[in-house]
């Protein structure tokens, strides 16, 4: 059963300034709230630091916070991200891989702007500068320094030109596999959810085989309800969610300014979130 009733629209899929967004974990719920919505994952990058403050502030609201992160995995060349709800957050293994992640995001990330300030004058420091102390520093803070010194308009601009993968200063990261991920998360108490894997580009939809497995290992559903899914791939989502007893969700991926996801342009179910609270036991939705 839901922990209240939920009146609104539930949006499984934000990020806050604990990773790359651009609202605090509080001005985050302040932005659900003010959206109507009845729940908000926040499922900040490799990180649960957020976790505390966002409950917090919906203490009172009627907003319920679904406590969850999104774990970022290597498919081959490919980044694959995989949604955890409600997993333990002290669990050890969650607490080392999430770590490493992040230390590796931060190595990746200063020997990228290394390689851009030699064609653009732009400054770790000013990299450093859109972040939050203890955030998860990457990509996105650099496209913020690109749009502070005016070489982008926005942030996806920045992605679509300078930090394309195919711009020359991409780099990859150290993660642990999406079979990996997927046990850890399940170990855990957590519920694993494919976050938008269907998205443009040369890996649309990971091999029907490769779900099969990371089914096997406790895979929970798919985010096909997702800007960034192209529309054969959610038509291909939908046949393995059939075929493989997977839930569908839909969410917003919300980061704030800079980008034109908004709280809520796509949803997730009531009983499917019912699903995923039921099976989630290292952790409890806000209002229980």
């Amino acid at each position: 059963m839901l922990p209240r009733a939920i009146t609104g629209p539930i949006d499984l899929h934000t990020h806050s300034s604990v990773s790359d967004g651009t609202e605090t974990p509080t001005e985050l719920v302040d932005a659900a709230v003010a959206a109507g919505l009845g729940a908000v994952a926040l499922t900040d990058h490799d990180s649960t630091a957020g976790w505390r403050e966002a409950i917090a502030a919906a203490s009172g609201t009627g907003l319920t916070v679904i406590p969850g992160m999104e774990l970022s995995t290597n498919y081959g060349p490919a980044s694959v991200h995989m949604l955890a709800y409600l997993f333990d957050p002290t669990d050890v293994r969650i607490l080392a891989e999430t770590a490493q992640i992040r230390d590796g995001r931060l190595h990746r990330a200063e020997r990228i702007v290394e390689r851009i300030a030699a064609d653009y004058d732009i400054t770790w420091e000013e990299v450093l500068a859109q972040s939050v102390d203890g955030g998860t520093i990457g990509r996105p803070h650099i496209a913020d320094a690109l749009v502070v010194r005016g070489y982008v308009p926005t942030r996806s601009a920045a992605f679509e030109s300078i930090l394309h993968w195919q711009g020359g200063y991409y780099e990859k990261y150290y993660a642990p596999s999406p079979l990996e991920g997927v046990r850890m998360i399940v170990a855990a108490g957590g519920v694993p959810v494919l976050a938008h894997p269907a998205t443009h580009g040369r890996y649309r939809v990971i091999e029907e085989a490769a779900v099969a497995e990371l089914v096997d290992a406790g895979l929970f559903g798919l985010e096909i309800h997702h800007r960034d899914n192209t529309a054969d791939g959610r038509v291909r989502l939908f046949e393995l969610a059939t075929k493989y007893n997977l839930v569908v969700t839909g969410s917003s991926d919300y980061h704030g300014e800079g980008k034109l996801n908004r709280l809520a342009e796509n949803t997730t179910a009531p009983e499917v979130l019912e699903r995923i609270i039921a099976a989630g036991t290292g952790s409890a939705p806000s209002g229980t």
